[in-house]
């Protein structure tokens, strides 16, 4: 029962770090599913993809209601990106490709997830990555080809491992689709709603799904989502992320180890 309460305050904490700083859910929904609610590996990812991706539609609510979604730019990325998160998670169904080699992997984007947060203070503005647009006059492949790449490559990523990829999506979005700050994170939760979707297509029949867990944990990461959004107002997200950049690399090095 105590284990029970315990996950599920974490899972409103999932909600919470989606309301505050627009990502970060996914790299914490897996591991506690997995090493405090002992769900399998191959279910817990699946499961994520739902959790997540229905915080999502709540989290891009007030993003919508302030114009921060670009549906030109969700039109370019999220089909490549559905497609990569049904194949992905596909592939993951595989029988060969087992637990460990999810959680090792899931563990090393998640290195790769804290590092970026940390780091983030290194890009100072949106001037500053409104420069770098200026030089994709001269790139050889097309923006709108490399906007469908980049999401197909995040889709796979996606579908394989429960990462909606926020920290490579916003990048993404604001570098080659010259998208502003704002505007980015509100699609990505568009975006990330609708790759989950397909992901979970992708495990549905191929991997056990605990229901009532899945509901008890969307309802609680949702309930998260509105506290954050609300707290948002108050605390500056860019302050906490490289807090939770330093969390989410201790929790990254907690996998690699018990794998």
């Amino acid at each position: 029962m105590l284990i029970t309460i315990i996950g599920h305050l974490l899972a409103i904490c999932i909600g919470i770090s989606l309301g505050l700083i627009g990502g970060g859910g996914s790299v914490l929904a897996a591991p506690v599913l997995i090493y405090v609610m002992s769900v399998p590996a191959k279910s817990a990812f699946a499961m994520t993809l739902v959790i997540v991706g229905v915080a999502s539609v709540i989290g891009v609510i007030p993003h919508w209601q302030q114009g921060n979604v670009n549906l030109k730019i969700v039109a370019l990325f999220a089909p490549a990106a559905m497609l990569g998160a049904y194949l992905g998670a596909r592939l993951a169904s595989l029988p060969f490709i087992t637990p460990t080699i999810q959680l090792v992997t899931f563990g090393v984007m998640m290195l790769i997830a804290s590092i970026t947060m940390i780091l983030k203070g290194a890009i100072k503005s949106e001037k500053s990555l409104d420069n770098v647009n200026q030089d994709d006059q001269h790139a050889v492949v097309p923006k709108w080809l490399m906007i469908a790449l980049e999401g197909l490559a995040v889709g796979v990523l996606t579908g394989f491992i429960g990462i909606g990829g926020g920290f490579l999506v916003i990048p993404a979005l604001v570098v080659l689709g010259k998208t502003p700050m704002k505007e980015a994170v509100g699609t990505s939760l568009i975006i990330l709603a609708l790759k989950s979707v397909t992901g979970f297509a992708g495990y549905f029949g191929h991997v056990p799904i605990d229901w009532n867990l899945l509901l008890s944990f969307t309802i609680a990461s949702s309930a998260g989502i509105l506290l954050g959004s609300y707290l948002n107002h108050f605390v500056s997200a860019k302050q906490l992320e490289k807090g939770f950049g330093y969390f989410v690399l201790a929790v990254a090095i907690f996998v690699l180890i018990k794998r």
